[in-house]
């Protein structure tokens, strides 16, 4: 179970759980050494599932509920969509939205009007997750006071659905930069986009700190020498990334000194 103090601060008051949790869960922080550690950390977000819902089953089910009866039907659908080469080129930017449609229609013998509405349903799906945006908030009012955290974001996410979500979220401009995989043909877990943020915005690694739902492209950020945080609720992330940053902070005063 975790400390109460430190659970309880939640992702509205990420502030809050730095002082909770500081000397609460030692083991939490992560110790680099003291030459990685330069004055800012470098905080990446991912967007779907992590700053942005995404529930593909969830699509699936309202548009084809005749074949998406049940949870368990609805994922496998939903994993031959969403999991396969042609929606990834998608993402990569390889493939337009059209393409895609038609493919997936065919492949699956889906109905294409049904496949299209799908696809055109996904800019609404993707709405902000209120706790997630409130850590953003909380970080960039770090930011405005002591200029020591830097917000981007790595994102697959296909270049119709960027445009989208950039043009109706106001608080994205609270980030410093980031990459989308549809500008850049290029898509997590492969190491070539995390070398493109790196070189885009001069990042060091080791003071670079991921978040993502999925396993593999945290990972993939580890291998770089990025710190990695495996995302599963704002509440979990405030917590982990509150001990990333009491670290952070340790290692600049011991530059100071």
């Amino acid at each position: 179970m975790r400390n109460l103090a430190c659970d309880g601060a939640g992702a509205n008051h990420l502030d809050l759980a730095l002082q909770a949790c500081r000397g609460a869960a030692p083991g939490l922080a992560r110790h680099l050494p003291t030459h990685c550690k330069d004055m800012t950390t470098n905080i990446v977000f991912d967007f779907g599932a992590v700053l942005f819902t995404w529930r593909p089953e969830l699509l699936v089910l309202s548009r084809f509920p005749q074949l998406a009866g049940d949870a368990g039907k609805a994922r496998a659908l939903a994993n031959s969509i969403f999991q396969h080469a042609d929606w990834q080129a998608f993402d990569r930017g390889t493939l337009d939205q059209r393409s895609v449609v038609q493919r997936t229609a065919q492949r699956l013998q889906l109905p294409h009007a049904e496949v299209d509405a799908l696809v055109a349903a996904i800019a609404e799906h993707l709405t902000p997750i209120t706790g997630t945006v409130d850590i953003v908030h909380r970080l960039q009012q770090q930011r405005s006071r002591q200029a020591d955290v830097r917000l981007y974001y790595l994102s697959n996410m296909p270049e119709p659905f960027a445009r989208g979500l950039q043009a109706r979220h106001g608080f994205l401009q609270h980030f410093d930069g980031g990459i989308f995989s549809g500008d850049v043909q290029l898509a997590k877990p492969q190491p070539e986009i995390f070398q493109l943020l790196e070189s885009r915005y001069s990042l060091m690694p080791c003071d670079t700190v991921f978040i993502d739902d999925l396993a593999a492209n945290v990972e993939a950020a580890r291998l770089r020498g990025w710190r990695g945080i495996h995302f599963e609720s704002p509440a979990q992330l405030a917590l982990e990334l509150a001990a990333h940053l009491d670290d952070s902070q340790a290692g600049s005063a011991r530059r100071r000194e």
